[in-house]
């Protein structure tokens, strides 16, 4: 069983930055899976935005390309996603979870954190 908890999601005015969280823990080996960012909108499905794999190489969604950036400290089991010049596109519930043959773990979700862009 794997335990994902994102984290340091807030409110946040257009132009600003936030760097979200994503602490891993339970059965798994978390420096050998591929981690991915989603997010989801009101109305709308969850969509990938970022994607890390255990040799670093990284995905971006085009919405975010340039303005996010996924990393992960496997010593910490973290990954974060820092994300600059926010707008209100952008808010939304992210979540973080392993990428298994590029999908999500369906028994991995965590409740996610509320990214919310506003004035």
């Amino acid at each position: 069983q794997v335990q994902l908890v994102e984290s340091w999601g807030g409110l946040v005015q257009p132009g600003g930055s936030l760097r979200l969280s994503c602490a891993a823990s339970g059965s798994m080996f978390f420096s050998m899976n591929a981690m991915g960012w989603f997010r989801q909108a009101p109305g709308k499905q969850r969509e990938l935005v970022a994607s890390i794999t255990r040799t670093r190489s990284t995905y971006y969604e085009n919405s975010v390309q340039g303005r996010f950036t996924i990393s992960r400290d496997n010593a910490k089991k973290t990954v974060y996603l820092q994300m600059n010049s926010l707008n209100p596109e952008d808010t939304a519930v992210y979540y973080c979870n392993i990428l298994l043959n590029g999908r999500p773990d369906a028994t991995s979700w965590g409740q996610g954190t509320q990214v919310t862009v506003s004035s």
